[in-house]
Order: C-alpha cells, then sequence, then structure tokens
C-alpha cells in the first residue's frame, strides 16, 4: 500500500536561493521539452529524449535531472489523454477540450519536481537531506516531520520524492511502501452513509453532524468575497494567508471521521460497507445555492482515508451500489419514495416503521455489503456430479 509522507524543508538563505533557482530552471526546461513534444505529436519517452536530452545538459541539468524532466512531460500528457478518454474536460469538440488539445502543457515556475535515490540522500538521525540543484549538490538541508512520519520514512520509503515549494516554503514529499495487515473473517458489516447534512453516519450509531463544517465553509466564503471585492493589497495579502485554510480544515475533519469509523470497526471486528460515490457531481442536479455545498465537498477524500486505513488495520472492506438506500425499508425492505420524508425524517409506508434517514441507510447499506461480501466468498465452481 502507498502512502505519500511529506517533510518540511528549513534551509537556510542561500540554501533559499539555489532551489527556487533549481525550480525555476527545470520547469522552465519542461515547459520547452513539452512544445517539442507537442510539435512532434507527444512521442514516447525514448524518441523525445533523443530529441531533447542534449540541450537539457547544455541548460546545466544533470543526468539525472534531465531523465526526470523528460519523464515529468511525458507523464503529464498521459495524464491528459487518461482525462480526455474518460470525459473528464468534456465531449469532443467542447470548449474546454479544444482549449485543452490545442497547446502544450504548461509547468508552473513552482510545480514538483521528482528526485530518486541518486540525486537525493536522506540522513535520517540528523534529520537532514543531500539534495541536486543546479548549482551542484546542497548538503545538511535540515528538514522536521513527526515522530512517526520520521519511523515510517526510515522503514518504508521506497522510489521517487518531490520537491515543491508552496507560498515560498519547501517540502518533500516521499512514497512509502506500507505493508497491508491480513484482513480478517469480518463478524457482520457497518454501513456507512455519506452526505452534506450528515458527513457520515455509521448503521453502529456514530454520527458526524456537517453543521459545524458547513457554517465554516459558508464564512470562509463571504470572508474571500469580501476581501476579493476590496481589490488592497493589504487584502491579497490576507487572501494568499489564508489560502487553503479551508482544504487543511476539511481534511483535519475527514481524518477524525474515517479514524473513529475503522477504529470502530476494527475494535468490533466487523468489516466496512461504503456507498460507490464515483461521478457523484455528474449524477446529481441540483439548485445554484446547494451546488456550492456539493462541489467543496471532499467526497472522495473521506473516501480514499477510509480506505487506505482500513487497509492498514486489516479491516475488511466493500462498496456497494448506493441506489434507493435511502428509500429502502431497513426493517421491510419496502421500497417509496415517499419513505423519505424530508431530510432527517425516514417513515416506511410498508410497515410504519419511523427511524433517522440516513441511519436508516446506513443499514441498508451495511445489508448490502454483507451481500456483497457472501457472494464473493462462494464459490463458482460447479459442484461435482
Amino acid at each position: 500500500m502507498k502512502i505519500v509522507t511529506q517533510v518540511k524543508l528549513l534551509p537556510d538563505t542561500v540554501q533559499v536561493s539555489v532551489l527556487e533557482r533549481t525550480l525555476r530552471t527545470v520547469n522552465d526546461a519542461a515547459n520547452w521539452v513539452s512544445e517539442v513534444a507537442f510539435e512532434h505529436g507527444v512521442p514516447r519517452e525514448y524518441e523525445l529524449r533523443k530529441h531533447t536530452y542534449a540541450e537539457l545538459k547544455a541548460r546545466g541539468l544533470g543526468a539525472q535531472a534531465a531523465q526526470h524532466v523528460i519523464k515529468k512531460v511525458r507523464d503529464s500528457y498521459a495524464t491528459l489523454k487518461a482525462n480526455i478518454r474518460a470525459g473528464n474536460l468534456g465531449t469532443e469538440g467542447s470548449k474546454r477540450r479544444r482549449k485543452a488539445e490545442s497547446k502544450p502543457v504548461t509547468f508552473r515556475p513552482q510545480a514538483a519536481q521528482p528526485y530518486d535515490d541518486r540525486c537525493l540522500s536522506w540522513q535520517y538521525d540528523q534529520q537532514t537531506v543531500s539534495i541536486w540543484t543546479v548549482d551542484g549538490r546542497v548538503k545538511t538541508v535540515s528538514f522536521a516531520c513527526s515522530p512517526d512520519a520520521l519511523k515510517m520514512l526510515q522503514a518504508q520509503r521506497q522510489g521517487e520524492s518531490d520537491l515543491i515549494e508552496r507560498d515560498g516554503v519547501f517540502y518533500l514529499v516521499a512514497t512509502c511502501d506500507v505493508p497491508e495487515a491480513e484482513q480478517y473473517e469480518p463478524d457482520g458489516f457497518i454501513g456507512v452513509d455519506l452526505g452534506i447534512e450528515n458527513i457520515a453516519t455509521a448503521s453502529t450509531g456514530y454520527l458526524a453532524t456537517g453543521r459545524g463544517l458547513n457554517r465554516y465553509r459558508k464564512r470562509q466564503l463571504a470572508l474571500r468575497a469580501k476581501l476579493q471585492k476590496k481589490r488592497t493589497k493589504s487584502a491579497k495579502r490576507r487572501l494568499k494567508a489564508r489560502a487553503r485554510k479551508e482544504a487543511r480544515h476539511a481534511a483535519n475533519q475527514n481524518h477524525i471521521i474515517s479514524k473513529t469509523i475503522v477504529t470502530e470497526a476494527e475494535r468490533t471486528g466487523r468489516g466496512l460497507s461504503l456507498e460507490e460515490l464515483k461521478g457523484i457531481r455528474n449524477r446529481v442536479r441540483l439548485r445554484k445555492p446547494q451546488r456550492v455545498a456539493l462541489h467543496s465537498w471532499a467526497f472522495a477524500q473521506l473516501g480514499d482515508f477510509i480506505v487506505y486505513k482500513a487497509k492498514w488495520a486489516g479491516v475488511p472492506l466493500v462498496f456497494v451500489d448506493p441506489a434507493y438506500t435511502s428509500q429502502t425499508c431497513a426493517e421491510c425492505g419496502h421500497v417509496d419514495k415517499r419513505n423519505r420524508v424530508d431530510q432527517g425524517l425516514f417513515i416506511c409506508r410498508g410497515c410504519g416503521v419511523v427511524a433517522h434517514a440516513d441511519r436508516n441507510a446506513s443499514h441498508n447499506i451495511a445489508i448490502r455489503g454483507e451481500n456483497v461480501w457472501n457472494a464473493g466468498r462462494e464459490s463458482r465452481v460447479p459442484a461435482t456430479p
């Protein structure tokens, strides 16, 4: 299982200027390679290397840095192609898709640059790194991270690490290959219903309300609008200082919620059943005031957090079709659109049971999860006559 670990670099004044110049240089080179690739119809990496490697070396890039720049450009075009194929940039002939296909991929001056073990070495005891730059090798660049992150880096770090700059601060993002825990045989399943009013509702009774987070988001939205309207230097400075604050707050909430759910499943020896919410933004039709809430809530992030924490803990996990889970009675199975009276109330037209709407949906998700698990466990081999 791949887990990303981020450490904060603490370079001195001289090292900061060198790292800034290095990122600008490699990303300027990447933009040039992207133009060459676009002119030649985006050839394969080996052919692209023949067109660009000598020039990259002449620009002062080391051998490994040049290879990584070429690979970064080729990977960006592969990502663009995958997004087009998946329809993420609209249908063929749409304005957004034409714009993406009509020009080379560009890289910001602070875009991430990959490093491998030939151009980056870690000294864990001293908490320093030695890193390649355009001015040569820069040694003893200090970094800071939590004790758990340091332990993971020492034991499981593998592959490349990315150097990025964010608001004048440098980070190294390393990939760690953490072994998955062995899954146990679950004694039932916990269903988890995800939503906006209630972020997560578990069939165990756990309820993570979204009231506080939604109020926080509305305050942030109003404050951003107020600062953007002023258009003064101090307002722009405040906006920059608050950048990504809402995203960090939401990520922290998602970490807390996902850890609570996975810990409860592990403690009780049960598995987790989640809704398959992929593509929900394309499927759901909402009024304009509701779209802000839908598009600002990190559906995928909370799901990803639950998935990797469950794998880490060895908790069995299944995904189920969420269709009609909010209209189906968990007691008798009766399906009726009118069963869902309002956002929080469920009254079955068949048996008359009254329940919390999201909690009823979570029980349906738990039942479907157990059915999916049992179906996957059954043998599909015909019985021997």
